[in-house]
């Protein structure tokens, strides 16, 4: 090894790891499902390099690390004009079965064709669509949600729909499908749903970066 290289491994040990932490890092390979396990009815496969959805409804969650003080990316599609599905996040525990995100985390909702507490982009039932940028059939939506301590910041292709921090007020609960209200961690698992056979939607990225305090 020379001397130049011996320098620039030097500094490289010099620089703060914070900065490594900064990059996206990858939690969907593009091939399989490594790193992932499937909880509920239904399923998630790989085809040409997308998860894609099948029955429901059930939970593909990311098994290697819970996840907070990050923003996370999902890059994904709906077959249809108004496909159902979620990026579930602050999930306390490894979930047994796909209720238990329901009422334990929060669901960042997919679905463009419901009223403002219920769609693309909000948490599911708690909080007001500030923007419907959703899109459907076919084109591609970005979603970027960060996890700042309490707070969650929901991003739709480039536009904010969420802005919620915890203690907050919510509206009450008004259906038995709707999570129970109550605080979230910090941190916690996240994860995809499969809503039903009827709903289809193709996720070609799924990405995190942590936040630089």
């Amino acid at each position: 090894m020379n001397m130049r290289v011996l320098v620039l491994l030097f500094l490289m040990s010099l620089l703060p790891v914070s900065l490594f932490a900064e990059e996206w890092q990858q939690l969907f390979n593009g091939k399989d499902l490594s790193g992932w396990k499937h909880v509920g009815p239904g399923e998630m496969t790989v085809e040409n390099g997308l998860i894609q959805t099948h029955g429901g409804m059930g939970l593909l969650y990311y098994t290697d690390a819970k996840i907070g003080d990050a923003v996370i990316r999902v890059v994904y599609k709906m077959r249809d004009k108004d496909d159902n599905s979620g990026v579930f996040i602050r999930i306390p525990i490894e979930p047994r079965e796909a209720w238990m995100p329901v009422h334990y985390g929060y669901e960042v909702q997919i679905m463009n064709g419901a009223d403002d507490y219920h769609a693309t982009g909000c948490l599911y039932s708690l909080t007001n669509a500030l923007a419907r940028p959703g899109k459907g059939s076919g084109e591609w939506n970005t979603v970027e949600i960060t996890l700042d301590g309490p707070r969650t910041i929901v991003l739709v292709n480039g536009l904010k729909v969420t802005d919620y921090t915890e203690g907050q007020p919510v509206p009450p609960r008004k259906h038995d499908f709707e999570p129970q209200r109550g605080p979230r961690p910090n941190m916690g698992f996240i994860g995809l749903q499969n809503h039903s056979d009827a709903d289809v939607v193709f996720f070609k990225e799924v990405a995190v970066r942590k936040l630089n305090h």
